[in-house]
């Protein structure tokens, strides 16, 4: 027969299981975050900077999402394989994220559709991942950078294509990375 918790018990173990998402989403210091922040910062920079010189193939620079993909993938692998607890949060975080990358992908796909405009839809798909994560973890900082995600996205719109790359890395670097290296330091047990 199971025992009723009392309030202070279930309360006592929603803030555990919150915790231990916190932990597992962070899990390896944030390194998703990081590893991506750092790749798409480094991509749009790169593009912005080879066609400023007149480069006649910029998008060249993409080509580092592909051992960017391998490598997330693996150390996902191994995170999940490691982790003690498996959280219905983290579930949904992972989900959230699934959802964020096929609309990345079919936004990559009608590119010539949108304008290429991508940059700040992607912004906005990233931007709702980084909010949600922050709120399912509780962590106002995470959240924020969804926000200025979001904030890069509108101004995204009102600038040309070529302009759109830096407004990216920028908000990349703020958005993605300064969360990631957040989560690191602050939520350093390895799961």
């Amino acid at each position: 027969m199971e025992k009723e918790l009392s309030s202070k018990e279930s309360l006592a173990l929603i803030t555990e299981m919150i915790t231990r998402a916190k932990r597992e989403t962070a899990g390896d210091g944030g390194f998703q975050l990081l590893l991506w922040g750092w790749v798409i910062a480094v991509c749009n920079f790169g593009h912005f900077t080879l066609e400023k010189i007149g480069y006649a193939h910029p998008y060249y620079v993409w080509i580092l999402v592909v051992p960017a993909s391998i490598i997330s993938f693996w150390k996902g692998f191994q995170i999940a394989k490691k982790a003690r607890v498996r959280s219905h949060i983290s579930e949904v975080i992972n989900q959230v994220w699934i959802m964020v990358f096929a609309g990345i992908i079919i936004t990559l796909a009608f590119m010539p559709i949108i304008g290429y405009n991508q940059n700040p839809v992607i912004l906005i798909l990233a931007g709702i991942g980084i909010w949600t994560t922050g709120s399912l973890i509780r962590v106002n900082f995470v959240r924020g950078g969804g926000v200025l995600l979001l904030v890069a996205a509108v101004i995204g719109f009102m600038l040309p294509v070529s302009a759109q790359y830096l407004l990216s890395g920028v908000a990349m670097v703020l958005g993605y990375l300064l969360p990631g290296y957040y989560l690191k330091e602050n939520c350093r047990e390895r799961v």
